[in-house]
């Protein structure tokens, strides 16, 4: 199995429009602690450039689109988000980037737990480190 693990969600809608809904434990395969929206990224920013080494993730692209790469220190895989019928389920101990937002992309992180400054690596090199010693 790859790194890069996409959740589809079911969408319903009519007429008026579509829905989508995001419901912990059910398509979000965690209790969810924490929600935060990336948004008017300016043009070639890149945001992530850590991991996480407990906490788990899932992004959607609720408009517009982005890039990610996920890297655990082996393997690297890209993914574009650009549908919010779509999240990308990033585990623990993945470095992760993301690239190339499109003007009018939000990006939505549901996140396993509250913000820890622990919880980061945020030096690729000490992500690297903590790999080949088995973390």
């Amino acid at each position: 199995m790859g790194l890069v693990k996409i959740i589809n969600f079911n969408s319903i809608g009519d007429e008026r429009g579509q829905l989508v809904s995001f419901e912990e434990n059910k398509n979000i395969p965690f209790d969810v602690k924490r929600v935060y929206c990336i948004y008017a990224t300016k043009k070639n920013v890149v945001r992530g450039l850590h991991a996480h080494k407990v906490l788990k993730q899932v992004a959607i692209a609720l408009t517009g689109s982005c890039k990610f790469v996920l890297d655990d220190g082996y393997n690297r895989e890209e993914q574009i988000l650009n549908s919010p019928t779509q999240g990308l389920l990033i585990d623990s101990c993945l470095w992760r980037e993301m690239h190339n937002f499109s003007d009018d992309c939000v990006l939505m992180v549901l996140a396993s737990d509250y913000y820890d400054e622990n919880d980061y690596v945020r030096d690729y090199q000490e992500f690297l480190k903590t790999k080949t010693n088995g973390n």
